[in-house]
Formats: structure tokens, C-alpha cells, sequence
């Protein structure tokens, strides 16, 4: 007999790697509710009632509804923001902490739910001084780094270790020219370095000598690595120049990315590996919720089953 209880897919409406993972779930007759957060209040509502019981209710969207207490998995993707946009703006900052720590919280404290990943353990490991710290720890070779607001540390870093590369340490997206665009990972020199240095928080690391990038998939117990040929310092730049490869990686590699996994509670995450002239991994960072089905239709890995099977709960 079939498992009635669903999945959630927790993501926004435009998501095609969601629709992928959904369209596996059907035709292994799996109940599936997928929704928008952002959503909320306009076409999803929540009702929750918290007792000795546990967790008890239900969410409703326009052609489904979630029995809060009997949900198999949710698979928390990128779901869009809350927004009251009819409110006066104090009015709709209260309305969006509500939501958030309302159907948030709900979402957060389901009984019995397989979390992939729980978005608490997202925020986490979004935060790339964690993630570093946490690949030390788990023992993987981190290039060095430096997280300051201070000009002269930047500029004493930069000489120390050139040559040295700059990343944002979280990257909202702007619009210029009414196009999307966010801020690139860049080179810098000692002479780049000056006063603006001071105004926020920036990250700076040493630039690995790559022949190569790594991307590590790792869902539940399995990891799946691609090499990644280029020519470029951050291959997301431009696709079409990109050559893959499946590769295992390294069991030493292995066995630290499950410690990495168990550091923050993750049972999905995309991690960045660049691989230096002497054949050395070196950690970038880990994406807890990072895109991964492109390289399924160029490597024929099979992610999506991997992930379908997480979801299921399959033994």
C-alpha cells in the first residue's frame, strides 16, 4: 500500500529543477503539495494548532490541501519573500515578521518530517565564514581568507597572498539598467584598496592556481562530482564555455563531506571545489540550496531519482 502522506515542495511558481523533482514524485504515485510561501496570505493559508498532541492543522493552496501532522518531506527550495504590498510600510513590516515566524515557525516544526533541507539549517549555512570554519573542520583545505572592514588589513592580506580574489559574502541581486545583475567574484590588487573598504564587511581569498573546478552534489547518503573545464575564474559567468565530467572524489573528500553534512544538518548541498596544479581540492563553499539539475541532462547522473528516493523515504 502506498504511503498517502505528502511531500511539500516549498519554492517559488517559476522553478524548473522543482518541477523536475515533482514530475519524479507523480509517476511514483507520490502525493505532492507544492506552494509558495511568498504566497501567503493572498492564495495560502495556514491553520495550526499546537498541543500536548504536537503539531496539528493544515495548509491550504488554491488545489491542495497539507494535513500538518502527516507530512512525509519538505523540500524547502527558494521560496519568494513576503510582501504587503497594500500595507503602509511600518504596517507591512509587522505582516511580514508575522508571516515569517508564523507559517515560518509551522513550517519549521513539522512531526516526523524529513527536512530537505530545514530552513533554519539553511540560514545557517548560508553565512560563508560558517561554511569555512566548518570545512576546516571537517577537514577539507581552505584557502586563506579574511573577512574585514579595515582598509590596511585588506590591503596587508592582499600583499601577504597575492594573488588574491574578492567575493560578496551574500549576493542580493541588483537591477541596472532594469536588467538583473549581481556583484562578480573579481581579482584585486594592492593599489584596488582604499578607504570604501571601511563601509561594510568584505571577504578576500587567495587565488587557487586551478586547472579546474569541482562541483560536489551530495543528497542524502550519495555525492555526485562533475569536473568543470574552463578557462574562466568563475565558471557561473558564461555556461556555454563549460566541459563536464563525472569524477569520484577523493575518500578522503568523501568522508568530509558527510562531516561538513552533519556539522549543519544538511541532507542537500552543492558544494564548489577548485582543483589546483598538483591535483589538490581546495573548498569554496557549500550552496544548501544550490541548482543541480543542469549537469543531470549534460552528465546523465541520475540526481533527481537520488532525490525522489530522499524524499519518498525510500528504504
Amino acid at each position: 500500500m502506498n504511503d498517502p502522506r505528502p511531500v511539500l515542495v516549498v519554492t517559488s511558481l517559476y522553478d524548473p529543477t522543482a518541477d523536475v523533482v515533482v514530475r519524479e514524485l507523480h509517476s511514483r504515485d507520490v502525493p505532492v503539495v507544492r506552494f509558495d510561501s511568498g504566497d501567503f496570505p493572498a492564495s495560502l493559508s495556514v491553520e495550526a494548532e499546537i498541543t500536548q498532541d504536537g503539531v496539528q492543522g493544515r495548509i491550504d493552496t488554491p488545489s491542495r490541501t497539507a494535513d500538518l501532522a502527516h507530512v512525509r518531506a519538505l523540500y524547502y527550495r527558494r521560496p519568494s519573500g513576503f510582501a504587503f504590498p497594500h500595507l503602509a510600510e511600518q504596517d507591512a513590516r509587522f505582516a511580514v515578521t508575522q508571516a515569517r515566524y508564523g507559517l515560518g515557525g509551522v513550517l519549521a516544526s513539522l512531526p516526523d518530517c524529513l527536512y530537505v533541507n530545514h530552513p533554519h539549517r539553511i540560514g545557517d549555512a548560508e553565512f560563508k565564514p560558517s561554511g569555512l570554519a566548518a570545512a576546516v573542520g571537517a577537514g577539507l583545505r581552505v584557502p586563506p581568507t579574511l573577512i574585514t572592514s579595515n582598509p590596511d588589513a585588506a590591503k596587508a592580506f592582499v600583499e601577504r597572498h597575492a594573488p588574491v580574489i574578492y567575493k560578496p559574502l551574500h549576493n542580493p541581486v541588483y537591477r541596472m539598467d532594469d536588467v538583473s545583475s549581481v556583484v562578480k567574484i573579481a581579482e584585486v590588487t594592492a593599489e584596488d584598496i582604499d578607504h570604501r573598504v571601511a563601509g561594510t564587511a568584505h571577504l578576500f581569498q587567495r587565488r587557487v592556481p586551478k586547472t579546474a573546478d569541482i562541483r560536489v552534489t551530495v543528497i542524502g547518503p550519495r555525492t555526485f562530482c562533475v569536473r568543470i573545464d574552463s578557462d574562466l575564474l568563475d565558471w557561473r559567468t558564461d555556461y556555454s564555455r563549460l566541459r563536464y565530467t563525472p569524477v569520484a572524489a577523493p575518500p578522503k573528500i568523501e568522508s568530509a563531506l558527510h562531516a561538513y553534512m552533519d556539522h549543519f544538518a544538511l541532507l542537500f548541498g552543492a558544494f564548489d571545489f577548485a582543483v589546483d596544479t598538483e591535483g589538490r581540492w581546495w573548498f569554496l563553499e557549500c550552496n544548501p540550496s544550490g541548482q543541480w539539475y543542469w549537469l543531470e541532462t549534460e552528465t546523465g547522473l541520475p540526481m533527481c531519482a537520488a532525490l525522489a528516493d530522499l524524499l519518498e523515504r525510500k528504504p
